[in-house]
């Protein structure tokens, strides 16, 4: 028998490991992903903010073990490198104060597949700048603080859903000095709080008596499960185009996915 809460975990779980890592935004996609559900199913809850928390922390978990797999090997020595540590701080701080400031704003802003779509027109030429201004050739252990921080700010703007958080930061990486392999390790280094920090966030809204969600844990974990391993391959896929300079294909992508998704919403 179909179980369409399974069928959703999942399918969202996809979306999820597909677009955290590769430059097309994951909160984009599961904004227009979940308004293109309610059409098929003819419903009008599927969007994850409503009712959905406990999907979309479980999603986010399954991407974050992720990165943890695939820099399980980075992580202790990490620990020890109390400049790069300094830096990964330095990034986090925007997205943290823009994170708390305009939570109420945002909040709407990811019940918008229009905002979504505009989104991706940004991610595209946000792309397209980095790829063009490309110039550095530092390692993460010559990164300053202050360039650090314009990653972070690069971050802090692709809390907006369509936006891509990895392509804003491997972007603002190169544009910073960093090589195209540290600023792609540099970014996913950064997604570790980032994401965190927005699932924990996420959870607390569970305690809000006028949220109601009822998934049940074979959803949330099989979609946790489907992310992880999609988001594995997905990001192993990302830092070998990342290392070859093909991030001009996702702006494409990201161009023509956000202009019929604009079209859509405008026809509606």
């Amino acid at each position: 028998m179909f179980d369409s809460e399974i069928f959703k975990a999942v399918f969202l779980g996809v979306v999820q490991g597909i677009a955290e890592f590769l430059p097309i935004s994951s909160s984009g996609h599961l904004v227009i992903s979940a308004a293109l559900l309610d059409v098929i199913n003819g419903t009008d809850g599927t969007n994850l903010d409503d009712g959905g928390i406990k999907l979309n922390v479980a999603l986010h978990v399954g991407t974050l073990f992720s990165i943890l797999a695939i820099y399980r090997r980075d992580l202790i020595p990490l620990l020890r490198d109390v400049k790069l540590v300094t830096a990964i701080v330095v990034a986090t701080i925007p997205i943290v104060i823009v994170g708390f400031t305009f939570k109420d704003q945002l909040k709407s802003a990811f019940d918008s597949p229009l905002m979504a779509g505009c989104g991706l027109l940004i991610t595209a030429c946000v792309l397209a700048v980095g790829q063009r201004l490309e110039h550095g050739n530092l390692e993460l252990d010559q990164f300053s603080n202050q360039r650090a921080l314009i990653v972070g700010v690069f971050q802090a703007v692709a809390i907006l859903p369509g936006i891509s958080r990895s392509g804003s930061t491997i972007s603002g990486g190169m544009i910073s000095g960093l090589n195209r392999d540290a600023a792609a390790k540099f970014s996913f280094l950064i997604a570790i709080p980032a994401i965190s920090g927005a699932a924990v966030l996420e959870l607390k809204d569970l305690f809000d008596p006028s949220h109601t969600d009822s998934t049940s844990f074979t959803a949330l974990g099989l979609g946790a499960l489907t992310a992880f391993v999609v988001g594995f391959f997905s990001l192993n896929l990302l830092l070998r185009l990342v290392s070859q300079g093909r991030l001009h294909w996702f702006v494409i992508y990201c161009a023509c996915a956000g202009a019929a998704t604009i079209a859509w919403q405008l026809s509606a």
